[in-house]
């Protein structure tokens, strides 16, 4: 298991989050395809939405990987990075191809983040998460912090007391 970079790791569950929004319950597949169809006819004409997550959402169905290892690799760094190389680590067939040639040259930066997510989205098992949450954060808190209630003065007290 490889680290990615905390912002990946974010986007990536947005863009499960963003597919389960849109195909709904019960899934709409109809509507899930029109908005899949209308993001990659607007990259393909080299516009579309400067946003990583909607750029991954138009590529996760079309995108195949040559270089995993070299992605995973590019997924330590999201700000910087090597985007011809990352787009060179990827491609889509057919009519999703012109939408990936629109998209990268267009926006490269934002298609580097956008590939890296789509690949991040489509491989779970493959990376690991820093667990953030509130059960891990507190594992190694022995419980020793000083809590003063005497300090807080009466003038501080009433502050969130008044009558009105």
């Amino acid at each position: 298991m490889r680290k990615v970079h905390p912002e990946f790791a974010y986007q990536s569950r947005e863009l499960e989050g963003q597919i389960d929004g849109i195909l709904g319950d019960p899934p709409d597949r109809k509507n899930y395809k029109l908005m899949q169809d209308a993001l990659a006819g607007e990259y393909a004409a080299g516009g579309g939405i400067e946003d990583v997550n909607m750029m991954s959402f138009a590529l996760v169905d079309h995108i195949k990987f040559s270089d995993p290892k070299g992605l995973l690799k590019e997924a330590e760094e999201y700000e910087g990075g090597d985007a011809a190389a990352v787009i060179g680590m990827a491609s889509c067939d057919g009519d999703a191809a012109k939408m990936y040639a629109g998209m990268t040259e267009a926006h490269p930066e934002l298609a580097r983040q956008a590939i890296i997510t789509a690949f991040l989205f489509k491989h779970p098992r493959k990376w690991d998460d820093d667990d953030q949450s509130l059960e891990q954060l507190s594992r190694n808190d022995d419980g020793d912090d000083e809590q003063d209630e005497d300090d807080v003065t009466d003038d501080f007290a009433q502050m969130f007391d008044k009558e009105d």
